[in-house]
């Protein structure tokens, strides 16, 4: 994980000042750290019968694919309002910066799915809390919890669901 975290750049003040963002943009670029992400997350789930990866937009989509390509599972995407073509779920939510909402495609998981979500960051944790809800509405087997970096000082497993099972490569 050295090799990832040497890749990660801290940009100051964004979106707003007083943060430090930690841009994956750097690794995804780099052939190396993509290939060691998509391993090691695949390294989590390769026994546990996943079926399908919900990755959260944007930068979800990256490592979410990446997961899902490498279990053999479909991919789910959870978009903002009006991105997906078909009938959704929704939820909204409260953020580090506002509030927000992301929605599902009604008919993306089964009961008979284990499913993953994937985003990039855990910062405050109430995007996947949101997504876990989605998710949860349509009775999968289980859901995992996966993230490529969580930033411990924000506490955002604490605004995750106790019963679900979260794991992150890097901690900050």
């Amino acid at each position: 994980m050295e090799y990832i975290k040497s890749r990660i750049r801290d940009v100051y003040d964004f979106p707003q000042k007083g943060v430090v963002f930690k841009d994956l943009t750097t690794v995804f670029k780099d052939p190396r750290a993509l290939h060691i992400i998509g391993w090691d997350l695949s390294q989590i789930y390769r026994d546990k019968g996943v079926t399908k990866v919900v990755g959260i937009e944007s930068r979800g989509f990256i490592g979410g694919s990446i997961l899902a390509f490498e279990l053999g599972a479909g991919f789910v995407p959870v978009r903002k309002p009006g991105k997906l073509p078909a009938d959704t779920l929704q939820a909204s939510y409260d953020k580090e910066y506002g509030k927000d909402t992301i929605e599902i495609h009604r008919d993306a998981i089964t009961e008979d799915d284990i499913v993953v979500l994937h985003d990039d960051v855990l910062a405050t944790g109430g995007t996947m809390a949101a997504a876990y809800e989605l998710v949860k509405r349509m009775n999968p087997k289980k859901i995992y919890i996966n993230f490529i970096i969580e930033l411990g000082m924000l506490n955002g497993r604490a605004n995750l669901p106790a019963d679900a099972e979260v794991t992150s490569l890097i901690k900050y």
